[in-house]
C-alpha cells in the first residue's frame, strides 16, 4: 500500500496521461481533456460549479452548494469528442448548442471536489466522464490523500550557487524541492543575507509568455525586471533582496490553460471571466509556500514588493512579519490596460 501523496502524485501522473480515476466509492473518472480511451462512452459528466454556471445548469440544482461540482446527464451518452467540447469554453462560438443536460444529485460531492482540484494540479480541463467501464487499471485514491500530499514539512534546500545576474554580479540562487510538487521553486538572494536587516522581497509567479517572450498582454515582465533591480539598488546601498520565483504558471493553473484565458480573452472576457468559463479558479497562488521558503531561508520579516493585499495576508497568517508593503508600479501600454483594469477592480490589487 502506498502512502497518501504517493497515490495522489501516481492520480496526477494518471490524469496527466489521460487514465481514469477513483476517488473513495467514486464510479471511474475519466479525464475529458486526456482521455485515451477513443470508444469511452458514459451517460454522466462531472464539470465545475463555474463551468455548469456558463451552460446555465446551475438553475437546476438551487438549494445545493453554489460552488460545488455538477453532475450532468445528457440525452446520449457522452464521447470523449463531445466531452472535450463540452469542458472548453474556448469551443463556445464553435458549437454553441450543448444541451439539453440534467444536473443530478451528486452522492459524492467532496469527492468531486477532490477530482477538481486534481484536474487543476494537473494542468488539465475540470471535466471528467463518470461511470465508465474502463478495460485497464483505474487509479484509486482518497479524498483524504489530498491533505497529506499538501504537507508544509516535505520542502527541503535541494541545492544552492554563487548566479552573478545582469541586475547584481552579488547574486545567489537557491532552489527548493518538495516531494509534494514536480515543480522547483527558486530564491535569488541579491547582495549579502544580512540578518539584522529586513530584506526587499518580490513574490513572482512564473510567466512564461511575459518573463521570457516579452508580452505585453501582462506586466509580469517589467515587474521582474524592476524588482531585481530595486534589490540590486539596495544591495548597493548596504541591504539585500530575495527574489522568490514561484512555479505558478497563469497564477496557479497552469500554462495551457492560461493559453486558453488568453484565447477567451480574444473573445472579449476579461481575465476573471476567461478563468471562470474554464471552470478554474481566479487565483489559485500557493503563497504560504513562499512563506514556507523564506523560512527555510532565515527569513522572517520583510519589505514586501506587491501591490496585492492577498499577498501581505497570506505571508502573515503564516508567520512572515510584513514590516512594510513596497508599493509596485510601473506603466501600462495598450494590450495590458484591461488587464490592469481588472486586477484593480476586481482582484483589489492596490493600482
Amino acid at each position: 500500500m502506498t502512502d497518501p501523496a504517493r497515490r495522489v502524485a501516481l492520480a496526477l501522473d494518471a490524469l496527466r496521461h489521460g487514465w481514469p480515476i477513483r476517488i473513495g466509492e467514486t464510479p471511474a473518472l475519466l479525464p475529458a481533456e486526456t482521455g485515451f480511451a477513443s470508444e469511452a462512452r458514459a451517460p454522466r459528466m462531472l464539470i465545475s460549479s463555474a463551468r455548469a454556471g456558463t451552460l446555465k445548469l446551475t438553475n437546476q440544482r438551487a438549494a445545493a452548494d453554489p460552488h460545488a461540482p455538477v453532475l450532468i446527464r445528457g440525452a446520449d451518452p457522452f464521447d470523449l469528442d463531445f466531452a472535450r467540447v463540452l469542458a472548453d469554453p474556448a469551443l463556445d462560438l464553435r458549437y454553441p448548442l450543448k444541451g439539453p443536460f440534467l444536473a443530478e444529485p451528486l452522492p459524492w460531492l467532496d469527492e468531486a471536489q477532490v477530482a477538481m482540484e486534481l484536474a487543476r494540479l494537473a494542468g488539465i480541463l475540470p471535466a471528467f466522464l463518470v461511470e465508465l467501464q474502463p478495460p485497464g487499471e483505474v487509479h484509486c485514491l482518497a479524498a483524504a490523500d489530498l491533505a497529506a500530499f499538501r504537507a508544509p514539512d516535505r520542502l527541503i534546500v535541494a541545492a544552492r550557487a554563487r548566479l552573478p545576474i545582469a541586475a547584481s554580479e552579488d547574486a545567489e540562487i537557491v532552489a527548493f524541492r518538495s516531494a509534494d510538487d514536480l515543480r522547483e521553486h527558486v530564491a535569488l538572494i541579491v547582495g549579502a543575507q544580512d540578518g539584522e536587516r529586513a530584506p526587499l522581497v518580490r513574490l513572482h509567479s512564473e510567466c512564461l509568455t511575459g518573463d521570457i517572450l516579452g508580452s505585453l498582454k501582462c506586466d509580469c515582465g517589467p515587474q521582474l525586471d524592476a524588482s531585481l533591480a530595486a534589490m540590486a539598488d539596495e544591495a548597493r546601498g548596504g541591504g539585500w533582496g530575495v527574489l522568490l520565483y514561484l512555479r505558478q504558471e497563469g497564477r496557479g493553473i497552469g500554462l495551457i490553460n492560461k493559453l486558453r484565458a488568453y484565447r477567451l480573452q480574444d473573445q472579449g472576457f476579461d481575465t476573471v471571466d476567461a478563468n471562470t468559463r474554464l471552470g478554474l479558479p481566479v487565483e489559485a497562488r500557493d503563497f504560504p509556500v513562499a512563506a514556507r521558503m523564506l523560512a527555510l531561508l532565515g527569513v522572517h520579516a520583510i519589505r514586501l514588493m506587491t501591490n496585492n493585499p492577498a499577498k501581505v495576508a497570506a505571508l502573515e497568517a503564516e508567520g512572515i512579519t510584513v514590516a512594510e508593503r513596497v508599493p509596485h508600479h510601473l506603466p501600462a501600454n495598450p494590450h495590458n490596460v484591461r488587464y490592469l483594469a481588472t486586477k484593480r477592480d476586481r482582484a483589489g490589487h492596490l493600482l
